[in-house]
């Protein structure tokens, strides 16, 4: 089963006094390019977010942002350094007696001066960091849901374009054996409008004749590429992240398909062909987005 690279989720948590909300986006990527958006009080946990987002997320653009919001409107408290406000508005004070300008606003321009207004450190309890690495691991756990059922859907999308290619393939066997006498006619036409009839050697044209379709012959195209659509739709089913192995599948039956085309020297041949390489490109594009 594999899964897409697109994913969502989110999660919340209420602590009583303070909500935790976690929220996970991805798109499609070669590999996991992570953004995390979160609050001061949780910078000493990003190296371990990170950590778990590389071991259960593995590849993708994915944003992970965490919100905290106070229930009851609570900011932490602030506390005013006396001593350093009482020297700053005494020196305003100073400067505007001598300069004659009002002091009427120098305590409000004191209490924007640097460190006059220092607030609590904010931190986070273990009890606290607990429910919001649940409520991460909750998040997750739905993104990954989201990422399986989208997986699903493309899965069966591939399945029934691999099995077009294989019907395709039939219809090719079914209209190979008709090319030989139609080879032959074209052939013996040319050489009547070249030569005369009389002149030509039939055992030389016959061995000339097995030589050339020889030249075209696909049996090991067709086997190779039965092979490789086979073991494409097995690999489907693995639960291992799968979509750069799957990649590398389709190039080896693009190979077989473009041989066939090649080889085919025939229009109806060529149009089944054509009709893979279709169905090949469309594979390819939905594979940019597996897992």
């Amino acid at each position: 089963m594999i899964k897409s690279m697109t994913g969502y989720g989110i999660a919340a948590a209420d602590s009583g006094t303070t909500k935790y909300t976690v929220e996970i986006k991805s798109l499609n990527s070669k590999f996991l390019e992570l953004s995390l958006r979160l609050p001061k009080i949780f910078s000493d946990k990003e190296f371990q977010l990170r950590n778990d987002c590389n071991k259960q997320i593995e590849r993708g653009k994915v944003n992970l942002s965490i919100t905290v919001e106070q229930q009851n409107g609570v900011v932490k408290a602030a506390g005013i350094d006396t001593v350093l406000l009482k020297n700053y508005y005494e020196q305003l004070r100073s400067v505007s007696m001598e300069l004659g300008e009002p002091t009427n606003n120098l305590l409000q321009l004191a209490l924007g001066l640097p460190e006059v207004v220092k607030y609590d450190e904010e931190t986070v309890s273990e009890d606290e960091w607990k429910l919001v690495e649940k409520t991460f691991n909750q998040a997750v756990a739905a993104f990954q849901k989201f990422r399986a059922d989208e997986g699903n859907v493309l899965e069966q999308d591939l399945k029934y374009r691999i099995n077009i290619i294989l019907e395709n393939l039939k219809l090719v066997e079914i209209e190979e054996p008709k090319r030989v006498p139609i080879i032959r006619e074209r052939l013996n036409s040319f050489l009547e409008e070249a030569t005369n009839k009389e002149g030509i050697d039939q055992n030389r044209f016959e061995q000339e004749l097995i030589y050339f379709i020889d030249r075209l012959d696909i049996t090991e195209e067709k086997v190779r590429l039965k092979a490789h659509c086979d073991y494409f739709l097995e690999t489907l089913k693995n639960s291992d992240a799968n979509g750069k192995k799957l990649g590398f599948i389709t190039q080896e039956i693009g190979r077989e398909i473009n041989t066939l085309g090649s080889k085919s020297n025939d229009a109806n041949m060529q149009k089944l062909v054509v009709g893979m390489k279709e169905e090949l490109e469309k594979m390819k594009e939905q594979l940019l987005n597996v897992l």
